[in-house]
Parts: C-alpha cells; sequence; structure tokens
C-alpha cells in the first residue's frame, strides 16, 4: 500500500480501492460507533483487537439507549428507535466477517516494511432493516445461538489506511497541548459526530500545538479530543513516606492521574491497560481529574490512543481567563504554560515498556482472524 493509499468497505464489500475520503470526511458523513486501532509488527497482528470490539459493541448500546440519532441517519423518522438485542457472541461474529474480507486486499497492497495499517470500524444502524425488530437491549455472551436480531440491523464499514508509527523518547516526538474546550456529552461512547462537533474548537488551537484538551471548568483537565490524559505528580512528603519500604522501582513518590469515566471522559483502551500496568507494578494510580491548581507538582505527563499508544508531554497551555475564551480569537487569549523535561520521563518510560510487551501478548494475529 502506498502511503496516500486508503481502503473503505461495506459490510465487506470494497467501496473505494485506492482513493477513499480522508478518514475523517468519512467519520463527518456516517453516524454510528466506531474504534481505530492499528497493526503492529509488521502488520503481523492487531493491537487489542479483542478489547476493540467489546468497546465498540457497547458503544452501541449506549448510543442506542442513549442518543440513537448518533447511531442512525440524524433525517431518518424513526431515529428515536433503539436497537433489538444483539449478543456479544453475534456482534464479534459480524464485525469479524467483515474484517476477514477486508485485510486480505489491504496487505496486498501494503508495500514498505516500515508501515503499519490503521484499522478504522465504524457500525452504523440500518433504518431500513430495523422495521418489525423488537427488543431493545445487548448481552454480554458469547452463546452463538442467543438473539442475533440486533445484528440485522447494523452496517459495518472499515477504513484501512497506512501509517507510520512515531519513534517512542525522540526529541522533538512529544505531544504539545491546549485547554481549549469544554467536555463532550455521551463520553462513555466513541460515535462518530463528535468528529464534527470538536472542529470549533479548532479556531482556538495555538501554532506547533498537537492535541487539544478538554475541561468543563478550567482547572480539571478530563482528556484530550482524541486522547485520553494523564499526570505523573509528586506526592505530599508524608504521604510518600510511608511507601519507601515496599518501593522497588523507585516509583514510591509519585502518583499517576487520570479523570474517572465518571467524569466525562472515553474509557480509552490504552487508559485501561495503563491502569492495568499501574496495579501490576505497583505504580500509584488514582482515577481523578488532574487540577491545573496544581501542576506545579507535575513531573510527567502523557496522552494515550490505540494508534500512538503512549506519547510523553513537551508542554500544556492553559488561558489564563477560562470564562472568556469562548468569546476570543486564537490570537487575543493569554496563555499560561506548563514545560516538561526533555523526553518522557521515568514513570512514562516505564509504562510505555509495559504496554509494548502487553501488544505483543494481546495482539491478534492478521493471518488467523479476522
Amino acid at each position: 500500500m502506498s502511503t496516500s493509499s486508503r481502503f473503505l468497505f461495506s459490510n465487506g464489500v470494497v467501496l473505494h480501492s485506492s482513493d477513499a475520503p480522508p478518514i475523517t470526511t468519512f467519520l463527518e458523513s456516517h453516524p454510528g460507533a466506531y474504534t481505530t486501532t492499528r497493526t503492529h509488527n509488521n502488520a503481523s497482528c492487531l493491537l487489542f483487537w479483542e478489547r476493540h470490539v467489546k468497546r465498540l459493541a457497547e458503544s452501541i448500546r449506549i448510543l442506542s439507549n442513549s442518543t440513537p440519532q448518533l447511531l442512525f441517519k440524524q433525517n431518518d423518522s424513526m431515529v428515536m428507535h433503539s436497537l433489538p438485542q444483539f449478543t456479544m457472541g453475534s456482534f464479534r461474529a459480524l464485525v469479524n466477517d467483515s474484517m476477514n474480507k477486508v485485510l486480505p486486499i489491504a496487505m496486498k497492497e501494503k508495500r514498505s516494511d516500515g508501515e503499519e495499517l490503521s484499522v478504522t470500524t465504524l457500525v452504523s444502524g440500518n433504518i431500513e432493516r430495523l422495521s418489525g425488530i423488537g427488543n431493545v437491549g445487548y448481552d454480554d455472551d458469547d452463546d452463538d445461538d442467543d438473539d442475533e436480531r440486533g445484528c440485522q440491523a447494523l452496517d459495518v464499514y472499515v477504513y484501512v489506511g497506512s501509517y507510520v508509527v512515531p519513534a517512542f523518547g525522540v526529541r522533538g516526538n512529544g505531544a504539545r497541548l491546549a485547554l481549549v474546550g469544554r467536555g463532550r456529552d455521551v463520553a462513555n461512547a466513541k460515535y462518530s459526530d463528535w468528529v464534527r462537533l470538536r472542529k470549533p474548537l479548532e479556531k482556538l488551537r495555538p501554532f506547533s500545538v498537537t492535541e487539544l484538551l478538554l475541561s468543563n471548568d478550567g482547572d480539571q483537565i478530563l482528556e484530550g479530543c482524541v486522547t485520553n490524559f494523564f499526570v505523573v505528580c509528586r506526592k505530599d512528603i508524608d504521604e510518600a513516606k510511608g511507601d519507601y519500604l515496599n518501593d522497588r522501582n523507585g516509583t514510591c513518590a509519585f502518583e499517576v492521574q487520570t479523570a474517572p469515566t465518571g467524569d466525562g471522559v472515553l474509557p480509552g483502551i490504552i487508559r485501561q491497560i495503563v491502569i492495568e500496568v499501574c496495579l501490576s507494578k505497583g505504580i500509584s494510580f488514582r482515577e481523578v481529574a488532574p487540577s491545573w491548581s496544581k501542576h506545579e507538582t507535575w513531573e510527567e505527563a502523557f496522552i494515550t490512543n490505540s494508534l500512538r499508544l503512549l506519547q510523553h508531554v513537551e508542554t500544556i497551555l492553559v488561558p489564563s481567563s477560562w470564562e472568556s475564551i469562548i468569546s476570543k480569537t486564537r490570537e487575543e487569549i493569554s496563555w499560561e504554560e506548563k514545560q516538561f523535561k526533555d523526553g518522557p520521563g521515568m514513570i512514562t518510560a516505564l509504562i510505555q515498556k509495559e504496554i509494548v510487551e502487553r501488544a505483543i501478548v494481546e495482539g491478534f494475529p492478521v493471518c488467523d482472524a479476522v
């Protein structure tokens, strides 16, 4: 696949063989729940694929029950209808059937050994097939004999492009963040309309900033537009003192923080893996929104998503006046800045190493699967 090749499939059938529109254009024009992952180790496996399938099913359940207009086309007369029952087993089979048809085609076009494939799977509700199907719900059950009616009302789109993995920790490869907007609605589901809704925030993006952060009050930072956000804080001396006796990695003086999903953040796949890594390695971890008013205690920061996995943060910009940010232009905003040392810190590097190791263990072999 050349670096410009992009493939788009609908229910396993090719819509665009090499000239698909940009991914943002595709997502803006198709409602539904979606998830994005990539291949690993020269496209030999998909990263954390089973986790992605489960979150995709959960996103569909949430949208169907709360905001079905985000799952179906907004101008449909039946937009308030929810999906019927479907099981995890039938949903997994539906999605994997499409992937089984898609990946062999994309792999044949992959030409560079230094290139991976980004894979976005979007599932939309089909109004025409929804008529006459009843019973709303979703079962986290692998019984293939269970009801499959919900899956009959779903369309599966798969968008495949090329992706060059940035080198971790290289000078200049860190993220530069700016806090510019409020948290999103239905944050516990990943849906395509968010691509359109976040567009106004781009007008406030300072030059050279690579990711925009969200907050509802200008102090507690929730997440990025396309990432989860973490900080590594220094503990209070008295708080850390009791941990020194059991400290094997020199990590007892620090605590990793990220906003809880209850505050309105996406339950990211890599976010969950970071939590698991911290628990397994004895790194103090707390689900609490990092507070800008305490940024002097931040020693490290990083962002995560399923393409970049983990990226250390170089700088964070926060507006001096949160209340007036909406009424100002990018040039009129006065910023406060937090800078971090060059390269990832000790905790960030340790977590990154563990994520990569888990990616190998949980990689889904492309040749099998799908």
